[in-house]
């Protein structure tokens, strides 16, 4: 196992424990981590939009928050995002407004993942771009949500 899988391994377990927060709160169980190179936890955040009552406060967006209060910065340049569910069109972009230098998702959102839209991202030539890497712990993150799903039936 190479160490940039077993670190993205290891952060992504990081995320699920914040996905678990959003589950025992009762929201879509979606968790976040953002770290620094030296694998400092910089920000943290969990799906909360039904609690917040605020339709922004997706896992990426509160660790993005938490992120720069933490490094009292609004940019998060070198800093990785990783998070339990590919992300959506509003998360990417405040990645991208956020500087953030890399992402990592666990299971691929085929209804509104950005990878399956990054054909036209790309054409909208944007300031700033990141790597994408992902699935991680795919099996493991994808379980998690099709489990509360099936709880709420």
């Amino acid at each position: 196992m190479s160490i940039k899988h077993e670190t993205d391994t290891y952060f992504m377990r990081l995320a699920m424990e914040e996905a678990d927060l959003a589950f025992q709160t009762g929201e879509v169980p979606i968790g976040a981590v953002i770290v620094d190179k030296n694998g400092l936890v910089c920000g943290k955040g969990y799906n909360s939009p039904i609690f917040l009552n605020d339709p922004t406060a997706h896992a990426e967006i509160q660790a993005i928050r938490d992120a720069a209060g933490f490094l009292k910065n609004y940019r998060l340049t070198g800093l990785t995002l990783y998070v339990t569910l590919e992300p959506c069109i509003m998360c990417f972009g405040a990645m991208v407004h956020a500087r953030i230098s890399r992402l990592v998702f666990g299971a691929a959102d085929k209804r509104s993942g950005i990878t399956r839209r990054l054909p036209f991202i790309n054409d909208m030539n944007l300031n700033h771009s990141f790597d994408i890497d992902g699935p991680v712990l795919e099996n493991e993150c994808s379980t998690m949500l099709s489990d509360f799903f099936k709880n709420r039936r």
